[in-house]
């Protein structure tokens, strides 16, 4: 699926988006190498050394793991281990404002044989179609190449989203790895508190991340309805792609019978004009098959989303168990609202 999701806009943007927003997820260091890459290509620098590339890499990272777990709790890590040494210099690199010598050597040190060499890996032994840097020197003095493909997207209208993005992912990650609640999300998946337009994790309740930023990106940044870009400067908004109204239209003495419309299955980013516009419409067969290929692409993308939407699936799946599973769902929904 992941290649039907490059097919549908194949981009240098795309195999970022790949490598971010589905590649499997240990701990967090991918979040923290494509948010410095980003901010030097953002410079249309062509090259860095390892040791700048580092100094931003570990201090994101410092930001989050004084917030979260950056690896599954309870996973043992030996003292030499990286992510060990920054909680180790935490407290001091805090008070500097910056990572301690220790731990900028430390992030030198790992990088190339650990993130760096993952970061372009997708599983089963395929990479994205586009790479984002090259590294060449010796072990003491690397250059890190940022490729002209990273500096476009890194300068595109698109950015400040795909920032967004990186973060959202980030946040829902570091969650999983959360002792009790990271295994309520990958039990449960996660829920949607339309007040505040926040995911949130079932059993406290506590936001996770936004709504459009968790989304957006399955749908290539782009506006479900009008399938144009979603820019920095466009007012947004969620759309029930199937109208809430039907819950209550349908109500009666029975009840709204259907799946829950207010999930994530049935959400997607869109411009606030083209949301008004729409309205309590049903969904066009273009706007269908587009919500298909988004959910089918969350669905290739590590917990808990890919569980939230395993779980709005039950009951309705083809009974052969063959082909993708949203085509025949929002077909029944489709034919439930009739």
């Amino acid at each position: 699926m992941t290649v039907d999701f490059y097919r549908t806009e194949p981009s240098a943007r795309t195999s970022w988006r790949l490598a971010v927003l589905m590649g499997a997820n240990s701990r967090t260091y991918k979040f923290s190498l494509g948010a410095a890459l980003l901010e030097y290509a953002a410079q249309d620098r062509t090259e860095v050394t390892l040791e700048e590339l580092a100094a931003p890499y570990a201090q994101r990272l410092l930001e989050h793991l004084a917030e979260a777990p950056q690896a599954p709790s309870g996973q043992s890590l030996r003292d030499s281990d990286f992510l060990s040494v920054a909680k180790q210099e935490a407290e001091e690199s805090t008070g500097l404002g910056h990572p301690t010598e220790r731990l900028l050597h430390a992030a030198v040190k790992s990088m190339p044989t650990m993130v760096m060499q993952k970061f372009h890996n997708l599983g089963g032994g395929t990479q994205t179609a586009h790479r984002f840097y090259e590294l060449s020197g010796r072990s003491d003095k690397r250059v890190v190449h940022l490729t002209a493909d990273l500096r476009r997207i890194a300068r595109s209208e698109q950015t400040s989203g795909l920032r967004g993005e990186l973060d959202a992912r980030w946040n829902i990650v570091e969650n999983s790895f959360a002792a009790g609640i990271g295994r309520s999300l990958i039990e449960e998946g996660v829920a949607v508190d339309l007040a505040t337009l926040k995911i949130t994790d079932k059993r406290r309740r506590r936001p996770v991340t936004g709504v459009t930023e968790a989304l957006i990106g399955f749908q290539h940044g782009r506006c479900l309805i009008c399938t144009q870009p979603i820019g920095p400067d466009d007012e947004t908004a969620v759309d029930h792609v199937f109208p809430f109204s039907l819950m209550p239209r349908f109500g009666g003495l029975s009840g709204w019978q259907g799946p829950d419309l207010d999930l994530i299955w049935n959400l997607a980013p869109a411009h606030k004009s083209c949301n008004s516009t729409k309205s309590d419409r049903l969904p066009t067969s273009a706007e269908l098959h587009r919500l298909a290929q988004r959910n089918e692409a969350i669905m290739q993308s590590p917990h808990p989303l890919k569980r939230t939407l395993q779980v709005s699936l039950r009951g309705v799946r083809p009974s052969s168990g063959v082909g993708h599973p949203w085509p025949h769902f929002l077909r029944h929904v489709q034919a439930y609202c009739g």
